[in-house]
Parts: C-alpha cells; structure tokens; sequence
C-alpha cells in the first residue's frame, strides 16, 4: 500500500518507519521539499533534522503536498494544528477527493507559551473544519491523543488502552479501524467509535488535559483507558 504522510516532524518520522517497516510505500509531503532538505539544525526535541532522518529511511519518497496527495492511496495528516489547513490546500482539492484522511493534527496554539491553549473549541474542531473545507474527502480523526511511540506500538504499555475514531463516513473508520490494526497493532476493541465528526471536539478538548498530565509524570508514555460499568 502506498501511504502519504504530511509533515515531517517526529510524528510524521515515527509513522513513517513503522510503516515502511510493515512493508508499504511512504510518501512524504512538505511546502517545499529543497528547503526541507537543505535545513542543518536539529529539529524539535533536539531531534537531527529531517535530512538526518531520510537517509537512515531510504525508500521513504519526500515531495510536495501535491505530489504525495496525487501518488498515495491513504492520507495520513501529520502537521501542526495551524499548518493542516494550508497543507490541505496546498494538496488541492481534486488530489484528495475520495481519499481517506486519517487526521492527526491537533488545533494547539504556543504562542502564550507552555502550557499551549487550543485555537478551536467547544463549538467547532480542527477536524471539522478539514472537513468542511475538503467535502469529497473522508476525513477520520484518531491517534491525536497520545505520544507518537505509542501511536505506533500500543504494547509498549502493559495493560488495554484506547485511541477514538471521529468521522462522518462509517466505512472510512471500519476501514481506518482495520489499518490500526495492521499497521501498528491496536485491537478493534480499543478503538472507540465516537461518531460523526463533531465529536472531534471532545477528543481536540482532551489535549489540554493530556498536556498537564505529562507535565504531572515527567513522561509522554501514558494513555487514557475507558471503565464501563
């Protein structure tokens, strides 16, 4: 399967090597791949920049947004919260029709520093308005409420753990739901089915949360499980 990952953050790298690792092609896409290319510094966390990265990952195809919407079969978004919409647009609208887009992005906003507030909320997601903006596409919202190792590899922790699927399209999420467990390993049973994409907001609210936590453990390597009675 040929997969187009945008961004090319340590999210984006991370998603990357697990699914080359199971075999499939991987696109990545950037504004400007030369400029990607050409950067030396380290990149956030003191990670070697994405130069550094794709030469350890040959096979990996870095392009234009256009470039990776038009050549991939599943979409994944991988960017910053501000950055999704314009990578979006810079994708074009009639690369992405019918394609599935499995949202990652969260809508967070450093500008006032850390602890980060959210620029959308409580009447409205980042995942919303993907959709609204990219109609023909199917947009299904997962995976944005955890750290990126275990987005990749849920039995790094011990015990179940669940991720949240948000979308309007039932069988883009059956089909998501399948490729969570392909790819990287997530029981059927851990993937909890929220509803249309409205319920994105909930999930996007959660990062607030998730944020003061890590702060709390002094470690990303946590996750939210559901008790039901």
């Amino acid at each position: 399967m040929t997969i187009g990952i945008f961004g090319t953050g340590m999210v984006a790298q991370a998603l990357a090597a697990s699914l080359l690792a199971r075999g499939n092609a991987v696109l990545i896409g950037t504004r400007d791949p030369g400029a990607t290319l050409s950067r030396t510094e380290p990149g956030a966390f003191g990670n070697p920049p994405f130069s550094a990265w794709l030469k350890e990952h040959p096979g990996t195809i870095l392009g234009s947004y256009a470039e990776v919407a038009r050549g991939a079969e599943i979409l994944i978004n991988a960017t910053s919260g501000a950055g999704s919409l314009p990578a979006l647009e810079s994708a074009g609208a009639s690369n992405l029709d019918g394609k599935i887009l499995i949202d990652i992005s969260n809508p967070l906003d450093f500008s006032q520093g850390f602890p980060p507030s959210l620029t959308v909320c409580n009447t409205d997601s980042l995942g919303e308005q993907i959709q609204r903006a990219f109609p023909a596409l199917h947009v299904v919202k997962t995976l944005n409420t955890l750290t990126a190792p275990l987005m990749v590899n849920p039995a790094l922790l011990p015990s179940d753990h669940v991720i949240f699927l948000n979308g309007n399209d039932a069988e883009a999420k059956a089909r998501v739901t399948t490729l969570l467990g392909e790819w990287f390993g997530w029981k059927s049973s851990n993937v909890i089915d929220m509803g249309d994409i409205t319920t994105a907001r909930g999930t996007e609210m959660l990062l607030p949360l998730w944020v003061r936590l890590f702060g709390t453990f002094g470690t990303p390597m946590f996750n939210f499980n559901i008790v039901r009675g």
